[in-house]
């Protein structure tokens, strides 16, 4: 083999072998950077830094949640009150209660109407927008007897606007007490 074309091939392969190396240096430093820009990301949205507060709250600033009851000749009544922070829903299906066995619940009533959302996991879903609302409801016994120091849970979900839905919540009910009051069967409408 002449020199001239020794000179030509080494040339050739010295060209792709720097190539080669400025490809894979360039797509390492780029897929890097990518990694680094998305985990930033996720450290924004969930860190406790001031600029991530002002994109989402915690939960239990976006919504105070507090309960009460109130012994009545039908039952005791549970009030369930949301402070709503402005740019933030409650689901209105989403609020359930959770309570032993032999008590029971009539349905929710609420002091505000709730607005239709179009909402990207559900769909079609009435929520409440307004800064406060009440959710109330009148626990019984079956037995007809009243039932002290038992627990009620209070599970409910909300969302920011912005595009974060906090995992479904369960209160225990600060009073821990339901139906504290003698019930007849013949009250219980």
């Amino acid at each position: 083999m002449s020199i001239q074309k020794s000179n030509k091939y080494f040339s050739k392969n010295l060209y792709k072998l720097v190539l080669t190396v400025a490809s894979t240096s360039l797509v390492t430093v780029l897929s890097m950077t990518s990694i680094s820009v998305q985990a930033a990301g996720l450290n924004d949205l969930f860190k406790n830094s001031s600029s991530a507060k002002s994109k989402f709250l915690p939960v239990d600033e976006a919504f105070q949640v507090v309960s009460n009851t109130k012994a009545t000749s039908k039952g005791t009544r549970l009030s369930i009150s949301f402070e709503i922070t402005p740019g933030h829903y409650v689901y209105k299906d989403k609020l359930t209660l959770i309570f032993p066995k032999g008590i029971n619940a009539t349905p929710f009533t609420f002091n505000q109407s709730p607005v239709s959302i179009n909402d990207p996991t559900f769909g079609q879903v009435p929520v409440f927008t307004q800064r406060s609302v009440i959710a109330t409801t009148t626990l019984t016994t079956s037995n007809g007897k009243g039932a002290k120091n038992a627990p009620i849970i209070i599970g409910w979900q909300g969302c920011a606007t912005a595009g974060l839905c906090y995992p479904p919540e369960k209160n225990q009910n600060q009073d821990r007490y339901c139906c504290d009051t003698q019930i007849n069967s013949e009250q219980i409408d």
